[in-house]
């Protein structure tokens, strides 16, 4: 008896509109019609205007921002569920508050952990989301995770610049793996910046482990938030004699001076993906769309495939 296929709706939160959009036209039918409403106090209200009884529903949003996008997020799921949608999954491409997945010091909560909690208590049976700051946040959930790898978009684009000298390049000792991961697909050395924190945000120090002589670096982050790291980072490296410096990240938080520290540093790109919308243009940042890879993603789920298959780099 051949498998039978649920409907499938797609629903984007107010967050990640324009992707949402991208997503669906890739997966190849509209998104859903759905209403967000407001009290005067700024109190939100979303509803579905069309059936979700019986369907997979896909409920894309990101939490930058995290606390008025999430809150968004989570009354969607809970309008879902009551309205009988057979399976819910969170379609979150930047996963907020990733950064707090640890007690890295007396008497801070582990936010990750917590968001998980409470996004599965609201009712998904599933989540997909892309390049978490830690990998072990999957552990998290006790529903599957599709976490996506955003290097099967990165990696094609990289080679495209035909780059001599290439060598990756990780901005921190905690980015390390991800670096060595991405220096595999090219046979590249790698290098890491060694640095040190006042504060969130705040960096002491950084030094350089590896020569840059001569070579063509890319930095690898998953989250561009300050874009401070990063500067520094390209500065260093530009003053121990490399031809050039660029940057990839895939969540283009960019924050407080973010636009204005890129446009003045020594960065010849950065190249970020449109997992969370770009608050302004820069001539230095180039948006790669990670749309094709979550509506295959969401087809595989609903068809019961495999996702293996979306993590081959060609």
């Amino acid at each position: 008896m051949p498998l039978q296929f649920n409907t499938v709706k797609l629903f984007a939160g107010s967050g990640t509109t324009e992707l949402a959009e991208k997503i669906a036209q890739s997966y190849g039918k509209p998104l859903g019609d759905k209403t967000l409403s407001r009290f005067s106090d700024g109190e939100i209200q979303p509803f579905y205007n069309e059936s979700v009884r019986g369907s997979d529903v896909f409920l894309i949003q990101s939490t930058n921002q995290p606390t008025d996008n999430l809150f968004e997020l989570l009354l969607m799921i809970d309008a879902a569920k009551r309205a009988s949608a057979h399976y819910i999954t969170a379609v979150v491409p930047y996963f907020g508050f990733a950064r707090q997945d640890r007690k890295d010091k007396p008497r801070v909560a582990i936010g990750a952990r917590m968001i998980a909690n409470i996004l599965t208590a609201a009712g998904i049976h599933r989540i997909m989301t892309m390049d978490l700051h830690a990998a072990q946040i999957q552990g998290f959930f006790d529903i599957p995770v599709d976490h996506l790898d955003a290097s099967v978009i990165f990696v094609p684009y990289i080679k495209s610049l035909n780059l001599p000298n290439l060598t990756i390049a990780s901005p921190d000792m905690g980015g390390s793996y991800r670096a060595r991961t991405f220096a595999k697909f090219f046979n590249a050395e790698v290098v890491i910046c060694d640095k040190t924190r006042k504060r969130a945000n705040e960096i002491e120090s950084m030094s350089i482990i590896g020569d840059v002589t001569g070579q063509d670096i890319v930095l690898i982050d998953d989250i561009c938030d300050t874009a401070g790291t990063l500067s520094k980072a390209a500065s260093l490296i530009m003053e121990k004699g490399a031809n050039s410096v660029r940057a990839v990240c895939t969540h283009a938080v960019l924050s407080g001076k973010a636009y204005e520290t890129i446009e003045n540093s020594q960065l010849a790109e950065l190249i970020v993906t449109d997992t969370i919308p770009l608050k302004n243009q820069s001539e230095k940042i180039k948006v790669l769309s990670t749309a094709d890879l979550f509506a295959r993603a969401i087809k595989n789920v609903n068809q019961h495939g495999s996702i293996a298959e979306l993590f081959k780099v060609d």
